[in-house]
């Protein structure tokens, strides 16, 4: 029995260690570090660029077959956070997306702020910095079945059951006036 659960390990080790090779990083976006106004919303009050952030990522698993990305800030003072962006059905030749753009064929899903698209962070003034994680999710699947009018918590659901691996890269942006 010690041994099968030394196998399991080993073999679950060895899988997490191929996993953490999947890596996101950005032109636009430095790892725990303030976004600037560019990537803050237009509207409820803030006056950003609302752009999406350019992003790009490396050593997807094998087997990989989409990819989609999500942009959540969990301290958004609603008990649940906040979905920012969702999009799904990247294909799986693409390694990047430009800043304000998806590629070609790609679903972007709704957000919180009612519609689908990006929509930039915009905390309640005076509140202390939110995080925002930028994640890009490899996928078992070519296309998960999500249209524009697909919630948060929907495509949550449908990335986690697909998931090969995800990487993430977690931001700052707080509002001071």
């Amino acid at each position: 029995m010690k041994l099968l659960a030394s196998l399991i390990t080993s073999i679950v080790c060895l899988g997490n260690a191929y996993a953490s090779d999947f890596q996101i990083s950005s032109t636009d976006l430095k790892a725990n570090q303030f976004m600037s106004k560019q990537h803050e919303f237009a509207g409820f009050g803030c006056n950003g660029g609302n752009i999406s952030p350019q992003l790009q990522w490396k050593n997807a698993p094998a087997g990989t077959k989409s990819f989609a990305i999500t942009v959540y800030d969990p301290d958004a003072p609603t008990g649940s956070g906040w979905w920012h962006w969702g999009v799904v059905n990247i294909p799986a030749q693409t390694m990047s997306v430009a800043a304000g753009q998806v590629p070609a064929g790609a679903v972007e899903t709704r957000t919180d702020y009612g519609k689908a698209g990006y929509g930039g962070a915009c905390p309640p003034v005076g509140d202390k910095a939110h995080r925002y994680i930028h994640t890009v999710w490899a996928l078992d699947v070519e296309q998960l079945p999500l249209d524009s009018n697909a919630s948060g918590a929907l495509v949550g659901y449908m990335l986690n059951a697909h998931k090969l691996a995800k990487a993430d890269l977690m931001t700052l942006y707080q509002r001071t006036k």
